[in-house]
């Protein structure tokens, strides 16, 4: 099997390729929570536009998009931070105003 520069070992489940075995991990326990009615409205990849001065400067896309409590939730799966990670989560957070919440990877 391919490692991932960063050690990440895609993991496929459920018929859905994850790009490392903690996502895939992680997606698991989001599945059951969802089936359990702790959240609801489960989604995967939500893509979000950074858009400045009315010119796009990249796209962010999340590991997991959910609902908890009416509360939107939106979720990254971290092994390793890197500084492109960094500037972009800093843009999304601000632009659409909402918080990434890290779930760590190891």
């Amino acid at each position: 099997m391919k490692r991932h520069k960063y050690n990440a070992v895609k993991t496929t489940l459920d018929g859905i390729t994850f790009a490392s075995k903690a996502e895939a991990k992680r997606y698991a326990e989001l599945k059951l929570l969802a089936q359990a009615g702790v959240i609801s409205n489960l989604s995967l990849q939500p893509r979000y536009d950074c858009v400045v001065n009315e010119q796009k400067v990249c796209t962010y896309v999340a590991d997991f998009l959910y609902l908890e409590a009416g509360k939107q939730v939106v979720e990254d799966v971290k092994g390793m931070k890197t500084p492109v990670y960094k500037l972009k989560k800093k843009l999304v957070e601000a632009i659409h105003n909402i918080q990434i919440t890290e779930i760590g990877g190891h």
